[in-house]
C-alpha cells in the first residue's frame, strides 16, 4: 500500500513503531499535495516548513521516553473555517486575508495535543454559506474523478484532497451537508456528530442562533470508519455508551416521487440490503419528520434573514447582498461571491415570521421527544443525494433556485441537521460514469458507536475509500526517492 494511501491510525502505529519516519510521512504528502493541488485547488494555505520541523521533532521523541498521542507525528489538513495559530480564516473572503490567527480552535488543540501535524488548510465557499466550494479570494475546487465536476461544500477543498490522498485524514463542519455532500461526491468517508457533541470555539463563522446551533457538527472526512471513530473520540466532548449492531434494526428508505434519487443510488442501497439479508433486523420507512425536514432547515438557516452573514461578507457597514449580486452579474467586479450573496437575498426573503418561528419551536420540541425513542435502537441508511457529482454549478442551481427546488432534493440531508443527529457517510460503489456514490448512517446521540460498526461492516462487504490516482504522477517517484 502506498504511503498516501494508507489511514491515519495505520500510519500513526507505523511511525510510532519506527517502521517509517514522522519526516518521510509528511516528506511524502507535501510532494504529493504539490503534484494534485495546481489541478484540484484544494489546498489554500499551506504551512509546510513548520511541519517538517514538527516531524522532525516527532521522530526524536521516539528517542526518548515522552509519551505519545494516538495520532503521533500524522499528516493532516483542516478546513479553513478552523482558527489555526499563526495562519489566516478568510471565510473566502479577500479583505479578511491580512491577519493571522493567536490560538487554534478547540477541535484543533485537541487534534495537536493527540501529535497530529497540520500540512495545511483547505477551501470552502464563503462564509461556508454554500454546497459548492467556490469564493473570489480562493477560487474553486474541482472534484479529483472529473475536474469538470463539483467538490460540493463547504468542506468541498477537505473531500477533494482526502480523495486524492492528499493527507492521512482531514476535519471538516456540517450545517447542511457541508461534511456528507463532500463525502459522497469524491468517495470518503464524513462523520457529522450531533448536537453540540463537539465544540466550535475557533469556528469561522460562528453559530451563535440556537436553531442553527442544534444543526452544526464537526468531523472528520477521512479514508477510513475507524478513522472517523478515532476523531471523535478525540473531539468529541463525550464518549458515547459502547452498544452492540445487533440492538438495532436496520430502516431501508422508501422510493418517494417527491424526493429523486438516480437508480444507480437506489440499486446499491438495495444490494445493501440484500448483503445483510437475515443479519440484523430491518423495516422500510421513511422516519418520522422526514417530510418536513427540508423546509424546517431553510426557515432554520433563514432565522434572521442572513443579518449576521451580510455584515461578515464586507468590511464595511453598508452590507447588500442585493447590491454585491447585481454588480457581479453586470459588471463582474464584486469581491462576493454570487453563490453568497444570492443566498443571502433568499434567507432574507424567506425569514421566517415570529408565528413561524414559534410554530418551529413547537416541532423542534415535539419531534425531539419523538425522536429520542424512535431512534433508540434503530439506524436509518439514507441516501445523501439525488446522484453523484454534479458538474460544477448545477448543484448551486438546484439547491438555491427560486422554485425552490431544495423541497425535493435536501430532505436526505437536512433530516440530520435539523433533528441534530449524528450522521456516517461510507463509499459504497462507484457510478457507470465512474463517479463515488455513498449513503448515510443517522441514528440518535449516543449511538454513534453503531453507526461506525455497520459503516466499518460497509467498508468490509460493499464498498469502502478508494484513492482517486488520476493526478499523482509525482507520487511513486517521491516514495522512492525517501526510501
Amino acid at each position: 500500500m502506498k504511503l498516501v494511501e494508507m489511514d491515519a491510525l495505520s500510519l500513526s502505529k507505523e511511525i510510532s513503531n519506527r517502521e517509517i519516519s514522522s519526516y518521510n510521512a509528511v516528506k511524502t504528502y507535501i510532494d504529493h499535495l504539490k503534484t494534485i493541488n495546481p489541478v484540484l485547488n484544494c489546498l489554500v494555505e499551506n504551512r509546510f516548513e513548520a511541519a517538517i520541523e514538527e516531524a522532525r521533532k516527532a521522530d526524536y521523541t521516539l528517542t526518548t521516553e515522552e509519551p505519545r498521542g494516538r495520532l503521533f507525528g500524522v499528516p493532516i489538513s483542516v478546513k479553513e473555517c478552523f482558527h489555526v495559530e499563526n495562519m489566516t480564516t478568510t471565510g473566502g473572503l479577500s479583505y479578511r486575508a491580512g491577519s493571522r490567527e493567536q490560538k487554534d480552535a478547540e477541535v484543533i488543540r485537541r487534534l495537536r495535543a493527540e501529535g497530529a501535524i497540520i500540512l495545511g488548510k483547505t477551501n470552502t465557499p464563503a462564509l461556508c454559506f454554500c454546497q459548492e466550494t467556490d469564493n473570489k479570494h480562493y477560487g474553486r475546487t474541482n472534484n479529483p474523478w472529473d475536474i469538470t465536476r463539483t467538490a460540493g461544500g463547504s468542506s468541498g477543498g477537505e473531500g477533494s484532497l482526502i480523495a486524492a490522498g492528499g493527507a492521512a485524514v482531514g476535519i471538516g463542519a456540517d450545517i447542511g451537508g457541508s461534511i456528507r455532500f463532500p463525502a459522497h461526491f469524491n468517495g470518503v468517508v464524513g462523520f457529522k456528530s450531533g448536537n453540540r457533541q463537539v465544540s466550535q470555539e475557533g469556528n469561522f463563522p460562528y453559530v451563535d442562533k440556537p436553531e442553527q446551533e442544534r444543526m452544526l457538527g464537526i468531523g472528520a472526512m477521512s479514508k477510513s470508519v475507524q478513522d472517523a471513530r478515532l476523531i471523535n473520540q478525540i473531539i468529541a466532548n463525550e464518549q458515547p455508551p459502547n452498544r452492540s449492531l445487533s440492538d438495532f434494526k436496520i430502516v431501508y428508505p422508501l422510493p418517494h416521487h417527491r424526493f429523486p434519487i438516480n437508480r444507480e443510488t437506489y440499486q446499491l442501497i438495495t444490494s445493501i440490503r440484500d448483503t445483510f439479508d437475515g443479519e440484523l433486523a430491518e423495516e422500510q420507512a421513511n422516519p418520522p419528520f422526514f417530510n418536513e425536514a427540508a423546509l424546517m432547515w431553510q426557515q432554520m438557516m433563514s432565522i434572521d434573514g442572513g443579518a449576521d452573514m451580510a455584515k461578515l461578507m464586507v468590511d464595511h457597514d453598508r452590507a447588500s447582498p442585493f447590491g454585491e449580486f447585481m454588480k457581479e452579474k453586470f459588471f463582474r467586479n464584486s469581491d462576493v461571491h454570487p453563490y453568497l450573496s444570492w443566498a443571502l437575498i433568499g434567507a432574507r426573503l424567506f425569514k421566517p415570521t415570529q408565528k413561524q418561528i414559534n410554530q418551529i419551536h413547537v416541532a423542534l420540541k415535539r419531534g425531539d421527544d419523538i425522536l429520542e425513542d424512535y431512534l433508540d435502537d434503530r439506524i436509518l441508511i439514507m441516501p445523501v443525494y439525488h446522484s453523484p457529482a454534479p458538474v460544477h454549478g448545477q448543484l448551486y442551481q438546484e439547491l438555491f433556485s427560486i422554485r425552490k427546488t431544495f423541497l425535493n432534493y435536501m430532505p436526505n440531508v437536512a433530516y440530520a441537521n435539523v433533528w441534530g443527529l449524528p450522521s456516517l457517510v461510507v463509499p459504497v460503489g462507484m457510478s457507470r460514469d465512474g463517479l463515488p456514490i455513498g449513503v448515510q448512517l443517522v441514528s440518535r446521540v449516543g449511538n454513534e458507536e453503531a453507526l461506525f460498526q455497520f459503516g466499518e461492516q460497509l467498508e468490509k462487504r460493499v464498498g469502502g475509500y478508494n484513492r482517486c490516482t488520476a493526478h499523482d504522477e509525482a507520487v511513486e517517484q517521491a516514495e522512492a526517492e525517501l526510501v
